[in-house]
């Protein structure tokens, strides 16, 4: 059995067991958090989606997890003007529970 997701904005194929990395989050390690917002249902090879899914995702919160470090640099030719900027997003590693 497996779901599609929308989590933050995103879509995730997910099944029960599963450990991934979704955007940011809010909550602690080991709190619980449900997704009502699912897009398609798999059940034994019978496909629902639409509308008529009554179905809900339970997941438990892992942690936090930082991305890759992302840099953009400003520059204008002889004017001294240089500017260096980065960021790392910010992941939060979800275990799904139960699908029901």
């Amino acid at each position: 059995m497996f779901a599609v997701v929308r989590i933050a904005g995103q879509q995730f194929k997910v099944q029960e067991g599963q450990e991934l990395y979704v955007p940011h989050i809010e909550g602690k390690n080991g709190d619980k958090v449900e997704f009502p917002d699912v897009l398609l249902v798999d059940t034994d090879g019978k496909l629902s989606l639409g509308k008529d899914i009554k179905v809900k995702v339970n997941a438990e919160i892992l942690g936090e997890v930082q991305g890759d470090k992302v840099t953009s640099f400003k520059m204008k030719r002889r004017k001294g003007f240089r500017k260096k900027i980065g960021h790392r997003k910010l992941f939060t590693q979800i275990k799904i529970s139960k699908i029901s």
